[in-house]
């Protein structure tokens, strides 16, 4: 096991090379490693916590994809509120469609493991890495290129707890429910996508939608099943049904 560490954070920055060093209750993700990370053997680093968020490659690789479909043209920045180990970042850096993106992570330690990852994956260049809490910082500098902007979340859910929910109730997510998030990203971008549980209420996503205003839910699978699903909110356009079909029926990259 590797470690890096400045002790400002909740955990350290680890990389786990045997099966005996890793925590029971992260064990079950950690022998997922290479469907998470094609490149872990190459350094990817993670604290323990960050294990329960980051989103699998190959889904990450497909909503960015989704996104260069769907988005209007003069959507050209990408603002990643939930930045986490850098996932979704990484991919979106990786897709070559937007000229700027701004990772937002309030964790010192979890944006270090950002940064070094997005190097290992040749692109921390194109990402500009800001620590802070995303609804102070959105605010605060955000507001002018919002309307060039589209705010990607892949929100804390609270917890692998919600598993147990056959619907997940969004209202009570935390430590941000989904009204929280919705009100104070609509005041910066009309698009937002949010990468959220697969059992999600449907209804409550529907709710916010008002007028003549759109939204789509695409849900994301591996090997056949669902391993969690994003709402699209704002004019993107509608990608193809059959299209929609085929690309949401991924693979693990090969490790």
């Amino acid at each position: 096991m590797s470690t890096e560490s400045n002790g400002a954070s909740q955990g350290a920055a680890l990389h786990y090379e045997e099966a005996s060093e890793v925590p029971n209750n992260i064990r079950k993700y950690w022998q997922q490693r290479y469907n998470i990370w094609s490149k872990y053997d190459e350094g990817i680093l993670m604290t323990d916590d960050a294990w329960f968020g980051v989103t699998p490659e190959p889904v990450a690789i497909k909503i960015a994809e989704h996104l260069a479909k769907i988005l209007p043209s003069e959507k050209t920045i990408l603002i990643d509120a939930f930045a986490g180990a850098g996932g979704n970042s990484i991919a979106f850096a990786l897709s070559g469609r937007f000229k700027q993106i701004f990772a937002i992570e309030k964790d010192p330690e979890v944006i270090k493991c950002a940064k070094h990852n997005a190097e290992i994956y040749g692109v921390k260049n194109k990402i500009f890495f800001v620590k802070g809490d995303c609804f102070e910082v959105l605010p605060q500098n955000y507001k002018k290129i919002g309307q060039k902007a589209v705010i990607f979340a892949s929100p804390p859910w609270g917890g692998p707890g919600y598993t147990e929910d056959a619907i997940f109730n969004l209202s009570t997510m935390e430590p941000y429910n989904l009204e929280h998030q919705f009100i104070n990203f609509s005041k910066i971008s009309s698009h937002i996508a949010l990468f959220l549980p697969r059992t999600s209420n449907l209804n409550q996503l529907a709710r916010l939608v008002q007028g003549e205003n759109k939204v789509q839910v695409m849900h994301y699978c591996m090997k056949g099943a669902s391993k969690a699903l994003c709402v699209y909110y704002g004019d993107f356009k509608i990608l193809d049904e059959a299209q929609e079909e085929e690309d949401a029926v991924l693979e693990a990259p090969k490790g």
